[in-house]
């Protein structure tokens, strides 16, 4: 039996972020934790399903190894208690995980996407998800990048990032969305 509301996938809202940006990186969107906290408000009042998505670094020097501090979760964010928390080491929220196999057993066909970042976790998340045959909506505003510096030396500015990867997503993979609009319709 298809389940009735969507499902708020919150990707990777992690200290390591924060670790980032005090060690000078810049990124946009600064509302975006925010934004994360009004959906996580919105979804519990309406009792929707909450999945807490965490990467776990398998490099010596990476920021989201479970021993360092980069791994835990920014506590506005943190699951409550009968939240799912799935744990991954890749980029995609599907592989080496049971979330698919979640989804499909409540009857999930909805998708709410937002966290972090915006041209890594969470577009591959949202491509797989579109390409599992979910009706994702990605929340342009609950999602944030950093500046990267590409293949030429080119400096590419976290906005310009993050307007692309809307754009790729647009229309493919997914309905590109605002967190009041998604807000607006678990009211409805």
């Amino acid at each position: 039996m298809p389940h009735p509301l969507p499902a708020l996938i919150v990707v990777d809202v992690q200290h390591a972020f924060d670790e980032w940006e005090s060690a000078g990186k810049r990124r946009n969107n600064p509302d975006a934790v925010a934004r994360i906290v009004d959906l996580l408000a919105a979804f519990r009042a309406h009792g929707a399903p909450i999945f807490h998505i965490r990467h776990e670094g398998t490099k010596p020097n990476s920021t989201f190894l479970p021993s360092r501090t980069g791994y835990a979760v920014k506590h506005e964010a943190r699951e409550l208690a009968g939240e799912p928390v799935i744990v991954k080491r890749v980029n995609s929220a599907f592989i080496g995980t049971d979330l698919e196999t979640r989804l499909r057993a409540s009857g999930i066909a909805t998708l709410v996407i937002c966290g972090a970042t915006t041209n890594h976790c969470v577009e591959t998340t949202t491509r797989m998800a579109g390409n599992l045959g979910f009706d994702v909506a990605l929340v342009r505003d609950a999602t944030w990048t950093f500046d990267r510096v590409g293949p030429d030396g080119d400096t590419h500015s976290a906005e310009s990032i993050h307007a692309m990867t809307l754009s790729n997503l647009n229309g493919e993979f997914a309905r590109i969305v605002a967190a009041n609009d998604v807000i607006a319709s678990l009211r409805q």
